[in-house]
């Protein structure tokens, strides 16, 4: 790989986008294929931290939808994050990978609490660092979790990974003439309601200027080429 621009990554996955084309859990196939994919990033020197959705297991947004009560929801949609969490740990660790889950919820026998200089020390050392259970709040999503920890850790960039190669001006699966973003501002995302995070998250992004690249995870090598500084899906910066 190419000498690459950044020091330290937050890769942000859907749990989604791990459970393949199963419709729900996980797809080991899917996973290894992810876990491949950060072994190479980090075994070139890069530091890298992950935050992980629970999507595929249980949705707490939907669940509330559907009159559960919303802070319970959100607390099960946490613990489907942290089941994601320690399967791609477990990936990981198989392939020889260095790997530690840290959780905002505490569950000791299962991963570490998060602390963030623990967390940085942990990256510093060249271990891939997995958030789980998001802020540990309910009411927040998984996206502004990965904002805020990209923030506390001092990563250079969020790395949004979907199911298509960038932002468009609509649904590209249901809209054949939406048109794809090779560059957005924070407040062109806000303003047109472009679906890339949610507003908290942007907002966020856009107050401490961490820039966020949106990208096609199905696609085979662009993690790393995105590491390595190749113009890749949509950049959203404050330019």
């Amino acid at each position: 790989m190419t000498q690459s621009p950044y020091k330290r990554v937050l890769l942000k996955l859907s749990g989604e986008a791990l459970m393949g084309t199963q419709g729900h859990g996980i797809d080991l196939t899917v996973i290894d294929k992810i876990a491949s994919e950060i072994k190479e990033v980090a075994g070139n020197g890069i530091e890298i931290a992950v935050v992980i959705g629970g999507g595929n297991i249980f949705r707490g947004l939907s669940a509330a939808a559907k009159g559960m009560e919303r802070a319970s929801a959100d607390y099960m949609g946490m613990l489907a994050t942290v089941l994601n969490a320690l399967a791609l740990q477990n990936t990981l660790e198989n392939k020889g990978v260095a790997t530690r889950v840290q959780s905002a919820i505490e569950m000791r026998e299962l991963a570490e609490t998060y602390i963030r200089r623990r967390a940085v020390r942990h990256l510093e050392k060249k271990r891939v660092v997995i958030f789980a259970a998001g802020t540990g709040n309910p009411y927040f999503t998984t996206d502004t979790a990965a904002a805020l920890r990209a923030m506390e850790i001092g990563a250079e960039v969020i790395m949004k990974a979907t199911k298509v190669d960038g932002v468009y001006s609509a649904d590209p699966m249901k809209d054949p003439t939406a048109v794809k973003y090779d560059r957005l501002s924070y407040l062109d995302v806000l303003q047109k309601n472009l679906k890339v995070m949610d507003a908290t998250a942007i907002s966020l992004c856009m107050d401490n200027h961490l820039p966020i690249i949106v990208f096609n995870l199905n696609v085979p090598g662009n993690i790393r080429k995105i590491v390595a500084g190749e113009s890749l899906g949509t950049l959203v910066t404050g330019r």
